[in-house]
């Protein structure tokens, strides 16, 4: 796979699966655009990477998402495939969860999501092609302790990116998800040996995912190689979900 002239935007870029994700595409030779909100982060991506774009960007401002797409469209000279993983996780059990914790993780992963492919599919129908990969999660299958907010949150990104997919199809445009189980992060190396003990037992194949099984996943679905691939979701949970 060769991504050389294809001008790429990944929210999220600064945590674990967003670094391997511009790791990736870096090393398959495209024009990225990192976005996340930590600046310190992204800069260390900027060091590490020298030819990336990075842009500090809030994505709960829904209202300046239109012309941020615009400005990356200038910046670049286009905008051929975006990669939606930005997200976060605000966990309770539902009857303590907050109606702002509610709507600020539905505010971020859902609409924020949404409106990015809404605005980024207008710049791919000028060139009647694009991709877009939809970074969501094994929870918004199953379902999961205190996170019914983040469950459908997720959940949702499914469903909307489906009938995206059957809009633009005759477009050109593909659209589809990857949905990761647990991925081994900074995060995951915190949690208590048990636990994760007791985590691993549940996967089939005895292993957390690693950031670049997602990445691998996310890179042949924006290839050529996935152009009759629209509106699905690919696991990548080691067999712990199976559609």
């Amino acid at each position: 796979m060769n991504f050389k002239d294809k001008k790429i935007l990944i929210t999220g870029a600064t945590g674990g699966i967003g670094n391997c994700l511009v790791e990736k595409f870096y090393e398959l030779g495209g024009t990225i655009v990192a976005t996340g909100t930590r600046e310190e982060k992204l800069k260390e991506l900027k060091n590490k990477y020298p030819k990336i774009h990075i842009e500090k960007f809030k994505l709960d401002e829904h209202g300046k998402i239109e012309s941020f797409i615009e400005k990356i469209y200038n910046e670049v000279n286009g905008l051929d495939i975006l990669i939606n993983n930005a997200g976060i996780t605000l966990d309770n059990l539902s009857i303590r969860l907050s109606d702002e914790n509610w709507k600020k993780v539905l505010d971020i992963n859902l609409t924020s999501t949404f409106l990015m492919c809404k605005y980024a599919i207008k710049k791919m129908l000028k060139n009647k092609n694009g991709k877009i990969i939809n970074i969501t999660s094994i929870v918004g299958h199953t379902g999961n302790l205190g996170q019914s907010n983040y469950s459908a949150s997720k959940a949702g990104i499914i469903g909307f990116s489906k009938s995206l997919a059957i809009e633009y199809a005759r477009k050109n445009i593909n659209i589809n998800c990857v949905s990761p189980g647990f991925i081994k992060t900074e995060m995951t190396d915190k949690i208590n040996e048990e636990f994760k003990k007791n985590l691993i037992s549940k996967i089939p194949s005895g292993v957390l995912g690693t950031g670049e099984d997602v990445s691998n996943c996310v890179a042949f679905l924006a290839s050529d190689l996935a152009k009759y691939i629209n509106g699905e979701t690919i696991h990548v949970n080691g067999g712990m979900y199976m559609s």
